[in-house]
């Protein structure tokens, strides 16, 4: 499988899984039993770390999806679309990161790891496209 269909395949798989995840926080602020503290708790603490995770989870999907259809479309030398790649499905680890500190109390080593490769993904990636473009107009 292409570096750009795995980020495809992933991008869609987590964008399914913190999908779900958000109908799991909908059942807990509007059906669960004790909801009313859940409600009272809303912005602060795990509530909001809950929150953060199933937001950031779908938008580094649908990175991941867009950065695999880039690489997919571009000519992106193979070794650099490779660690471009890697780079995207690591910053997948942020929002697993903050569920890691909201379900286990896990250090937030994850969630910096993950910010630090998606930006890095995201930098390299504009690079190279503008660099694909400048040698189309050369």
């Amino acid at each position: 499988m292409s570096a750009g269909k795995k980020n495809i395949v992933a991008g869609l798989l987590f964008l399914a899984a913190f999908m779900l995840y958000g109908f799991v926080l909908i059942y807990l602020r509007d059906f669960a039993p004790g909801k009313e503290q859940w409600i009272a708790n809303y912005a602060v603490g795990k509530h909001f770390e809950s929150r953060l995770a199933h937001v950031h989870g779908n938008l580094f999907a649908l990175i991941n999806i867009a950065v695999g259809l880039v690489l997919h479309r571009y000519p992106v030398p193979e070794a650099t679309g490779r660690w471009i790649s890697w780079l995207g499905l690591a910053g997948l680890l942020m929002p697993l990161g903050i569920m890691s500190e909201v379900l286990f109390g896990l250090p937030p080593l994850l969630v910096i790891v993950g910010g630090i490769s998606m930006v890095a993904c995201m930098a390299w990636l504009a690079i190279v496209l503008w660099r694909i473009e400048a040698a189309k107009r050369a």
